[in-house]
């Protein structure tokens, strides 16, 4: 794809702006990192595997964007894209998760993107293909001197599934399913990961191989199942998986989660729990630098994936990290604490602003929730206050806060449709105050 054929730096700001309120600098980082790909496939082929991406660390509180900035983002790419947190890896030697598969579980991804979307380029044939079929379940099996009245018959009764008029209708079509086997569990060490996940196919090729099983369903739903069947059978499984591996090394994003968990804080004790941080970080850098790591599909290339670090660093810093990993991250940037104007504009901006949420929820019942002004600015201000009291959690403590204020009317609803909510200063003051008021309740309501 062409640079121009892809949405600029500000197009990329202004997609994400419908969906996170502030955090323009993490926004410009992203951007440019996101369109820098692009620029990149338009250079010289000699030059394109010489430019790598510029990974970035956010740094931030809970609560403050980081995870969505990087999920949004990879939307607007259609990029495969994983989240990982750095504590579940261990370093080599240690029980747990080994950093490749980070790599392993993002080619994954890339395969089921790859696949779905193959799945599309066939849908109409695939279609075509599953009415053939239903049409074959819905009329049955012709003599030898009747096959001029059976083509007749066939023909109308194609009209009648074409219009609809057979979709209460209900039918008994054979299901392709695969026998399960029982799951595996071992301990990851290394490559054992992916060496679990081949014995476990190997063993459900040799004992639970494609059978066939009956079931009954109503004629759309049947014909969705025989679509997807016959979609399956129409790609090129094959191609697809080696389309994936190229979309993984050159549009993949991982978004590594709680890196300043595994950065040892200066002055910190060695040895007990932290032994293993820096073997983790040491593990990690030959991935984030650029390496080759073996999964299923083959090798895979981790050169230009785009790394996207995030953490509080509240006890730590990015300086603690060891040094060639800092270098390998060297685009930083830091997310700002939401304040009451945030959390006003969270509550009502976005596209899936929570005021939208929950009016649309409870709308399901033929209960309408009408928020003044004035109530939305209570509800900034108490998440403010809760906030600076307890644990600051961001814009995550606007849930518990919503939850709790609709919980009577969430509970009553189904029983009485017509109801009319108006969340104002008043309502909010009244039950809520309490509960900000009682600091020991608060922290376990709020």
């Amino acid at each position: 794809m062409s640079a121009k054929a892809f949405l600029t730096p500000k197009e990329i700001v202004a997609s994400l702006d419908r969906y996170i309120v502030g955090q323009d600098k993490a926004k410009k980082a992203v951007a440019i990192a996101l369109r820098n790909r692009y620029r990149r496939m338009n250079v010289d082929k000699k030059l394109q595997d010489e430019i790598l991406p510029k990974n970035i660390i956010m740094i931030g509180p809970t609560g403050s964007g980081k995870t969505e900035i990087a999920k949004r983002l990879a939307k607007l790419a259609n990029a495969p894209f994983i989240k990982v947190e750095a504590t579940k890896f261990t370093e080599v030697g240690y029980v747990g998760r080994d950093v490749d598969s980070m790599v392993r579980d993002l080619v994954e991804y890339s395969v089921k993107m790859c696949r779905e979307q193959a799945k599309e380029t066939v849908k109409l044939q695939a279609y075509e293909a599953a009415k053939e079929k239903m049409l074959d379940i819905l009329l049955p099996k012709p003599l030898e001197q009747a096959l001029s009245d059976h083509s007749e018959t066939k023909e109308k009764m194609r009209k009648l599934l074409e219009s609809g008029a057979l979709d209460q209708k209900e039918v008994t079509i054979e299901v392709n399913y695969n026998t399960p086997m029982p799951a595996m569990h071992m301990f990851s060490q290394g490559n054992m990961d992916d060496m679990a996940g081949q014995i476990q196919e190997a063993l459900q090729g040799a004992f639970g191989k494609n059978r066939k099983k009956k079931r009954k369903m109503l004629v759309p739903e049947a014909l969705e199942v025989l679509q997807n069947e016959e979609a399956t059978r129409l790609i090129d499984m094959e191609q697809t998986q080696r389309d994936a591996v190229i979309l993984a090394e050159q549009s993949g994003i991982i978004f590594i989660d709680e890196i300043d968990k595994i950065a040892k804080a200066q002055g910190a004790s060695r040895g007990g729990p932290d032994v293993s941080r820096e073997g983790v970080q040491r593990d990690i850098l030959p991935i984030v630098e650029g390496s080759s790591v073996t999964t299923k599909y083959g090798l895979v290339k981790t050169d230009h994936i785009l790394f996207i670090a995030a953490g509080a660093f509240h006890v730590s810093k990015p300086s603690d990290l060891i040094p060639e990993l800092q270098g390998r991250f060297p685009i930083r940037v830091e997310l700002e604490s939401l304040t009451k104007a945030d959390f006003i504009r969270i509550l009502t901006e976005p596209e899936n602003s929570l005021v939208k949420q929950y009016s649309a929820l409870l709308a399901t019942e033929s209960v309408s929730v009408i928020f003044e002004p004035d109530g939305i600015e209570a509800l900034a201000e108490v998440a403010l206050k809760v906030n600076s009291s307890q644990e600051n959690i961001g814009a995550r403590r606007l849930y518990t806060i919503m939850e709790k204020l609709l919980e009577e009317e969430s509970f009553i609803a189904s029983d009485n449709p017509g109801l009319v909510i108006t969340v104002n200063a008043d309502l909010v003051n009244k039950r809520l105050n309490s509960i900000i008021e009682d600091q020991d309740l608060s922290k376990y309501i709020l």
